[in-house]
């Protein structure tokens, strides 16, 4: 996916979850961050910042937080960022073969999943998760505790036993990492459900992506690491 009207900007701080101010050009700005998510090793004050400007005169705020530079790494934040990124991967060819249709926003049970997808007699549910938290070239998922993503996974595995296909993928927000891993420091009842539903058979994906100043898209596989922590290897 690509953005339009980007630009730089330095980061200064961040008064609630949804807005951000920074330095743009001189002047300081409050700007919408469409990451309600902590991002607390990410967004720190002094680090550049790209945004994205919004087409709507009527917005309380003209622009978008949409990226940030860690280093020689830029990341994406933008939490609707990941839908967009697997639909367009999925599409592609690259998810299931012979892929029919794949329909956002579908319920089943009590849980609302990311993607549902049909593929000849195959059907399925996908959940997807977006990544940001990188640590010595692994990334975590989550950066603060989920209960909605424990839930979505034990909603995973009931589509499982009703004779659907169930996925979960975790989109990486960046490019060149190592291996994904739940954060069990965090949220250890993600972790155990996360292992738990592999075991029962739901896919586990995780992707990184090119990121630019102006677009994010969907590399490669990621190697996953989902033992639990002083388990056998």
């Amino acid at each position: 996916m690509t953005y339009p009207n980007t630009l730089p900007a330095v980061f200064l701080s961040r008064p609630n979850r949804f807005v951000a101010q920074v330095l743009l050009e001189g002047a300081e700005v409050t700007v919408h961050v469409k990451n309600t998510g902590r991002c607390r090793e990410l967004l720190i004050p002094g680090v550049r910042v790209w945004l994205t400007k919004s087409g709507n005169p009527k917005r309380k705020t003209a622009y978008d937080l949409i990226a940030v530079e860690k280093g020689a790494r830029l990341i994406n934040l933008d939490a609707q960022a990941p839908n967009a990124v697997f639909a367009q991967w999925a599409q592609a060819g690259h998810f299931i073969p012979g892929l029919d249709s794949l329909k956002a926003e579908q319920t089943f049970g009590d849980s609302r999943f990311d993607f549902s997808w049909t593929a000849g007699k195959r059907r399925g549910f996908v959940e997807v998760k977006g990544v940001t938290l990188e640590e010595d070239g692994t990334v975590y998922f989550p950066d603060a505790p989920t209960q909605r993503g424990v839930k979505h996974l034990r909603g995973l595995m009931d589509c499982l036993s009703q004779g659907y296909e169930a996925a979960v993928c975790f989109i990486v927000q960046m490019e060149g990492v190592d291996f994904f891993s739940p954060n069990d420091r965090t949220h250890p009842a993600f972790g155990d459900a996360l292992r738990e539903a592999a075991k029962a058979g739901v896919q586990i994906l995780a992707l990184d992506c090119t990121v630019k100043e102006n677009a994010i898209t969907a590399r490669a596989p990621v190697a996953l690491r989902l033992s639990s922590p002083g388990s056998e290897p």
